[in-house]
């Protein structure tokens, strides 16, 4: 089965406080670390991820971009992306295809119920974010524990004259 993740930009950025308190001195980095962590969560669950904003906050803005492997929607001027992401879960949703939407606006959870999507509140999706970043960092860590340190196995002596012929003192 193929599992699609529909993300309502602004309000996710509204819900996580990371993000929150970053929208307060600079909204297009706050978008942007949300599109950074979308794209280690589509990473990680190789969902597809697809996040939509709504242009009120970028006036004449009705587009689509790719970052990483996400989709990246603007909506257009007369669209909001609770419309938006309504459409999409109807697109999207099929026998072969799962569609879950990450909001906590109240109202569009109700509508996309009736598409057959399923919801992830913003406090779902961030315990699931912290989750996913914690496994990241551990096997990032145990990958790094387990690398030796040199590709052939030296004694120390032998790693000793290594290092003096590297410093270009042989003789020492």
């Amino acid at each position: 089965m193929n599992n699609v993740l529909l993300v309502d930009g602004y309000n996710i950025i509204g819900a996580w406080p990371e993000l929150s308190e970053l929208k307060s001195r600079d909204l297009g980095a706050a978008r942007d670390r949300l599109i950074e962590m979308m794209a280690e969560y589509q990473g990680y669950t190789g969902y597809r991820v697809i996040v939509v904003f709504d242009a009120y906050y970028v006036q004449g803005i009705a587009k689509k971009h790719r970052n990483y492997k996400i989709e990246i929607l603007f909506t257009s001027e007369n669209e909001t992306a609770d419309e938006r992401i309504e459409k999409l879960a109807i697109e999207l949703n099929n026998i072969k295809t799962q569609v879950y939407v990450a909001t906590s606006d109240f109202t569009e959870q109700w509508v996309i119920f009736g598409q057959g999507a399923l919801r992830k509140s913003a406090r779902e999706l961030l315990i699931e974010m912290n989750v996913i970043e914690q496994k990241i960092s551990k096997s990032v860590r145990k990958t790094q524990e387990e690398r030796p340190i040199t590709k052939i196995p030296l004694t120390d002596e032998v790693a000793e004259i290594f290092e003096k012929w590297r410093r270009g003192d042989p003789f020492e």
